[in-house]
């Protein structure tokens, strides 16, 4: 039987809203009468009993540890750590604070300051590859990498919106106008390093005139190169120019290697001849010298002089000589001594050898006799 079936009044159970008297649908209006009562004695309404005094304190300390809970998460959100590397500012209500945050533990009420952080410390590089034109007319292809730091903090993170965009269209520009007003030659060889530190200086220029708050450190000039149809003959004229530099090394080495041994020749000749000529103005003098106090003893005893003259000359001669011929007073036959073959055979046979130096000898000392018969 269904629940609003007519009935028996006792029977109420089967009707959800009470017993009814009458058989017709039941009353929403007071249904949701009920509902609402309900509701505002849970939330603190007041209650004409002991339970809704109750519910009512149960209510509010539930809103109060809500309120707490809230309050302890809000002052959580604003805890935050600054590394040693980074550095930051604070926005309360979108004005800048003048002091800059340091590395640390910090707290600021989130919804009231903004925090901006950055890293100062740390090196950043921008690669830029471009193909450009030179002052004489060629086109060439320059790859290089722009690294940079931040240097100021505020400036780049509030003056300008994007500053590595900007660093990028000013690292551009200054490639461009370094290189076009350069000669190719200049930009593919010897030129690269002073290309480089020029580029670095006009980006710092155009940094620094737009408040970026960015500095660069570094310009690395990576590779210079004509373009891909040409880079044939290019590479040969540049192996030609390097061949050219280091034959010239090679000349260069090889004099400073043979002037100084030529100079080193020269000095060693011009000791030697002014050795040469002190030891014979030394010699000259000492046989001047000689010469005449064997001319005072000369005076005094010429005979005698005359013979000792005559035998340190023949002494002298006769030492350095092998061999002696004697021509003997009064016949027509030359006496022959070979000394050499004498001093050979005396070193086999010593006892002819004494007999042979016997000879010579006394037929040796005959000649200054017969000498001095003659003088």
């Amino acid at each position: 039987m269904a629940w609003n079936e007519p009935g028996d009044g006792n029977q109420g159970g089967k009707d959800p809203w009470g017993k009814r008297d009458d058989q017709g649908p039941p009353d929403l209006d007071e249904a949701f009468r009920k509902l609402q009562k309900s509701l505002s004695d849970m939330f603190g309404g007041k209650g004409s009993g002991g339970s809704g005094g109750s519910t009512a304190r149960f209510s509010g300390g539930m809103l109060g540890l809500l309120g707490l809970a809230l309050f302890v998460i809000w002052a959580a959100m604003g805890v935050y750590t600054v590394d040693q590397q980074e550095s930051g500012l604070v926005l309360r209500f979108g004005a800048v604070q003048d002091e800059l945050i340091t590395p640390g533990l910090h707290w600021n009420p989130p919804l009231i300051d903004q925090v901006l952080i950055a890293n100062v410390t740390q090196v950043r590089s921008l690669p830029a590859n471009s193909e450009m034109l030179t002052e004489d007319e060629n086109i060439v292809k320059v790859s290089m990498t722009v690294q940079y730091i931040i240097g100021d903090v505020k400036k780049y993170l509030l003056r300008v919106r994007s500053p590595d965009e900007s660093l990028f269209q000013a690292t551009e520009s200054a490639l461009r106008h370094e290189v076009g007003g350069a000669v190719m030659n200049e930009v593919l060889t010897e030129g690269r390093a002073l290309l480089g530190s020029q580029v670095k200086l006009r980006i710092q220029s155009y940094m620094d005139r737009y408040n970026t708050g960015i500095e660069v450190t570094q310009v690395n000039i990576d590779e210079t190169a004509p373009p891909d149809e040409v880079r044939a003959a290019f590479d040969d004229v540049i192996k030609a120019r390097e061949d050219e530099v280091r034959v010239r090394n090679e000349a260069n080495a090889y004099a400073n290697q043979i002037i100084p041994e030529a100079r080193g020749e020269a000095q060693k000749m011009l000791e030697e001849a002014s050795g040469y000529e002190q030891r014979v103005i030394s010699e000259a003098r000492g046989e001047a010298a000689r010469f005449n106090k064997l001319y005072a003893e000369y005076k005094l005893a010429p005979e005698v002089t005359r013979e000792r003259i005559y035998l340190d000359t023949i002494e002298s001669v006769m030492s350095n000589s092998t061999k002696i011929l004697i021509d003997v007073e009064g016949g027509n036959n030359l006496l022959y001594l070979p000394l050499d073959k004498l001093m050979g055979d005396m070193r086999g046979d010593s006892s002819r050898s004494t007999n042979f130096s016997n000879r010579g000898t006394t037929q040796i000392e005959q000649r200054p006799s017969n000498r001095r018969d003659r003088n």
